[in-house]
Formats: C-alpha cells, sequence, structure tokens
C-alpha cells in the first residue's frame, strides 16, 4: 500500500463511526470477547492495522503490553493524539509502529506476541493469504489470534434493508463490495478464514458475531443515541448474547474469530 488510503477518512473512521452506538457496540463486545481467550496481563498483545487504537488501548488500560502497527501515517497520527487521554501509566505500555500487516514480522524485528489482533483489515487486502500467515508467524506459541471480517454469508442483508434489492439478490454469491467507508472490501467465511489459520499452526478456539440488531437498526434508518447510556448498555446486553448465540452469530455482517498457535513439534509450549 503506497498510498495511504484512510488519510481522508481519519477523522470519519476515528471520530464519528467509533462514536456511534454501533461503533461503541463494536468495541465493548470485541474487547469483552478477546477477555475470555487472552493470557493475563501484562501481556504482549499486537493490533496489526490498529489504526487509532479504539480497540488496543482499553487493553493498555487493562495492564497489557500493546503495540499499534498501521501503514497510515494519518492513521497513527491520530493514535497518538488519542493516547493523551489514557493515563501516564498506560500510556507507557504502548508502541506506534508504521509498516503494513503483510511484512508484519520484519516491522517487529521478528519479536512474537502473546496475542496478536487484526481487526477490520482483512476484506481490505487481496489476498488474504499472506496477511493470514503474517499473523500466525508474529503470534507466539500457545499465543492467541484475533481477527475480525466481514462475514461472506450475510452479504444480502445491508442492501436488502435498504431496499436494494437487485443488490441484495447479487449479494448471495457475492464476495467484494463497497463498505459504508466508500472502501472496496471482500467478505470471507468462518471456515475459510480457520483453513488459513490453520495452514499457519493456529486452530481455531472459538468464533463469535460482533453486532446484529443495531446494524439492523443503522440500515433501516433508525438512530440511537450514544449519549443515552441506559440505552447503549442495554444495547450492549443483547448483542453480547446474540453475538455468541446461533442463529443469531451466522447473521452478523462481520464476524470474529479467535484461534491459538499450537506449540511446533519439538519445541516446549
Amino acid at each position: 500500500m503506497n498510498e495511504d488510503i484512510w488519510a481522508g477518512l481519519v477523522e470519519q473512521f476515528a471520530d464519528t463511526a467509533y462514536a456511534s452506538v454501533k461503533g461503541l457496540v463494536r468495541t465493548y463486545v470485541l474487547h469483552q470477547q478477546l477477555l475470555d481467550h487472552l493470557p493475563p496481563a501484562p501481556a504482549s498483545v499486537l493490533d496489526v492495522g490498529g489504526g487509532a487504537g479504539h480497540q488496543s488501548f482499553p487493553l493498555a488500560r487493562a495492564g497489557y503490553d500493546v503495540t499499534v502497527l498501521d501503514p497510515s501515517a494519518a492513521m497513527l497520527d491520530k493514535a497518538r493524539e488519542r493516547l493523551a487521554s489514557l493515563p501516564e501509566e498506560a500510556r507507557r505500555r504502548v508502541s506506534v509502529l508504521e509498516g503494513d500487516g503483510e511484512h508484519a514480522e520484519e516491522a517487529v524485528s521478528g519479536r512474537r506476541f502473546d496475542a496478536v489482533l487484526c481487526h477490520g483489515v482483512l476484506g481490505y487486502v487481496e489476498p488474504p493469504e499472506p496477511l493470514v500467515e503474517q499473523l500466525c508467524r508474529c503470534t507466539a506459541d500457545g499465543g492467541v489470534v484475533s481477527i475480525m471480517t466481514g462475514n461472506a454469508r450475510a452479504g444480502a442483508v445491508r442492501p436488502a434493508l435498504e431496499r436494494r434489492w437487485d443488490d441484495a439478490l447479487a449479494a448471495f454469491d457475492a464476495r467484494h463490495e463497497v463498505g459504508v467507508l466508500g472502501v472496496p472490501g471482500r467478505a470471507d467465511t468462518v471456515e475459510e478464514l480457520g483453513a488459513l489459520l490453520r495452514a499457519g499452526g493456529v486452530e481455531t478456539e472459538q468464533w463469535y458475531g460482533v453486532w446484529l440488531f443495531v446494524d439492523w437498526l443503522e440500515f433501516s434508518g433508525v438512530e440511537l443515541d450514544p449519549s443515552d447510556s441506559e440505552q447503549v448498555a442495554a444495547t450492549v446486553a443483547v448483542e453480547l448474547e446474540a453475538a455468541r448465540r446461533d442463529p443469531y452469530r451466522a447473521l452478523s455482517r462481520v464476524f470474529h474469530l479467535v484461534g491459538r498457535k499450537v506449540a511446533a513439534a519439538g519445541h516446549a509450549g
């Protein structure tokens, strides 16, 4: 990626999207799902394509040693700006590196991490194999790989809710679309991503949805108030349940897959 395609989207993405109810739900639900799999703090976490640190900064607050890796200088500038909102002790646990995920191992000088996150990135990378391989390589034996990406099996939901019926019909068998930020992306399946991880020595531990009803409401034209803390808390409670139950998780527009790296033969765990 030579051109910083995110430079013009920093404010929309980092400030507006994450400040919405859907953004708050995404961050909180992913955080809770991660805590069920991460080793205790102060374990090391690499956030590949971590942008402005929305997902990893809460982990730094919780005591984790966080490295944010992103190819966008503009996003990393926003991350540094947002660092000021963290307590000093948490700020000291955060490192920021510029680099793309397909060369993550080189960017981190071969370091292995207890957890490697890659949320909302894989769908913008074509083909996905080199990035997934790097995520696995940067993970220590017994460590966690966490990927959130588009769900290819739910592609018809958004255009249908927007009453774009021709697009919805085509989406049943499509893998690519232009997302809400105006950037072309690709969706994957849990099974396909699990196979890619397995090739890198990572076995799927669990997978979840991320948001369901809050996404449908947005595309149906319903606006939720992010300042209504009681409403947000009630929304999060429902989304957490839907994210781990069938058939709801399978209908989520994005899914969260968590895997664990198996120790190589001949090496201790």
